[in-house]
């Protein structure tokens, strides 16, 4: 009995340890950007949003994108029916990559700025593609950005999670070299703090800006007390945070991410 009792509270211990940072008893990772203070820098708004493929409230994720007017849209899960019910938002959103797909795992991404140097890239498994791009917000600041949505191990696809941390170690070996300004978001079907996504922070230096701000889950939105952080967004150190929130349900499984960030003037 009070063995049992030891062991479940070691390990209640040692799962505290992992799960401790996404907490406001931990110190923030990422600076908080004071709105009063920078007015004058760029601002870049993100939504992340797996919108679950035969989901058809459309209507619903295109009202938060008119609420938050984010600078960039990536869609998941989306198909040529999701590509076709978001054409009310394509006037705001000039610049777009279309990888509609009928497997879970089609791609779209919208922004409002100018989009170069693309790769739609199948890294580590066919028809599980991924988008590689610069994004240009003024004259002096252009973004790396790299969208995810690598497969999770799963008894109808994979037996394990070795293709989703093969993706992972390898975007993180690839930015880690460089000093432009990176941000990496998607649906990494992986939770914050387990051993690949922290490999993926300490290879590639990219920051959580959730670190001393709170999990938000946005996984299973149908189960209150049973959620976690499978959305992601990690940046390099060029950024502060404005704000980063979890958004209402657009009836899929999972939650809509949005983060703003501030480039600072000067960095590290």
């Amino acid at each position: 009995m009070y063995t049992l009792l030891i062991v479940n509270l070691a390990s209640l211990i040692y799962q505290s340890i992992w799960i401790l940072p996404y907490t406001f008893l931990y110190p923030k990772e990422v600076e908080h950007a004071d709105s009063s203070s920078t007015e004058s820098k760029v601002s870049i708004k993100v939504i992340t949003a797996n919108v679950l493929m035969p989901n058809r409230s459309a209507q619903k994720l295109i009202d938060l994108i008119r609420q938050y007017e984010p600078d960039i849209v990536v869609t998941l899960e989306t198909n040529k029916w999701w590509q076709d019910a978001m054409e009310p938002i394509h006037a705001d959103f000039p610049f777009r990559v279309n990888k509609p797909l009928d497997n879970l795992y089609g791609m779209h991404v919208y922004s409002k700025h100018v989009i170069s140097d693309l790769e739609v890239l199948e890294l580590i498994e066919k028809d599980i593609p991924s988008v590689h791009c610069h994004i240009k917000f003024t004259e002096s600041v252009k973004v790396k950005f790299h969208f995810l949505h690598p497969a999770p191990p799963s008894p109808t696809e994979n037996d394990t999670a070795k293709p989703r941390d093969k993706e992972l170690i390898l975007i993180a070996n690839k930015v880690e070299p460089s000093k432009q300004p990176i941000i990496v978001t998607g649906d990494l079907n992986d939770v914050a703090w387990s051993p690949t996504t922290r490999a993926f922070r300490k290879l590639s230096g990219l920051k959580d800006p959730r670190i001393g701000r709170g999990f938000f889950n946005t996984f299973h939105a149908d189960y209150p007390i049973i959620r976690w952080p499978l959305d992601h967004l990690f940046h390099s150190q060029h950024f502060m945070l404005a704000d980063i929130k979890r958004l209402p349900s657009i009836d899929s499984d999972h939650f809509p991410l949005y983060t703003e960030l501030v480039i600072k003037d000067k960095w590290d």
